[in-house]
């Protein structure tokens, strides 16, 4: 097979970080390298993988994504946030295990049984005849409108009846 390169199922090497003076440079994908980012250089792995790097020292993980490329000695460059997470920021450079990251199948969320919903049921109304905008009413309309709430008005309220005194 010509053109493939094959990748060990982990990888053990020496791991460094990037120093803050790439903080907003461009990286080989194109993004900007934010120093808080869990983000990494690789010589092999396409861009995009996700990766699993481990400090052997502390046993301490983290997943970064690649995004550049590196060159030399050292098999990992990793962002500054990456390298916090497991503790390599005081040695500068540590020997480290590097594995592709799988996700996990499946959604973690999802319930195995079947919930059963309530049936929606969706109510018509009716629509009102007069649905004249009140800037479009003419006079004629508004006197007939106010005579109609008028009279209701009129009819709804209770009708007193007087006591005569005798």
């Amino acid at each position: 097979m010509t053109g493939c390169t094959f990748l060990p199922a982990q990888e053990k090497g020496m791991a460094s970080y990037y120093s803050n003076r790439m903080h907003g440079r461009r990286m080989s994908d194109g993004s900007r390298y934010h120093r808080d980012s869990l983000t990494c250089a690789h010589k092999r792995y396409p861009l995009g993988t996700m990766l699993k790097v481990t400090n052997i020292k502390n046993r301490k993980s983290v997943i970064v994504k690649v995004t550049d490329r590196c060159g030399g000695r050292r098999i990992i460059d990793l962002s500054y946030a990456a390298a916090k997470q497991i503790d390599m920021i005081s040695a500068g450079v540590t020997m480290v295990r590097v594995e592709k990251y799988e996700q996990p199948l499946g959604v973690p969320f999802k319930l195995n049984d079947k919930t059963d919903l309530p049936e929606l049921d969706y109510e018509i109304t009716e629509k009102d005849d007069d649905i004249t905008p009140i800037w479009m009413r003419t006079d004629d309309d508004d006197k007939a409108t106010h005579e109609i709430k008028a009279q209701n008005r009129h009819d709804s309220k209770p009708k007193k009846k007087h006591k005569t005194k005798q």
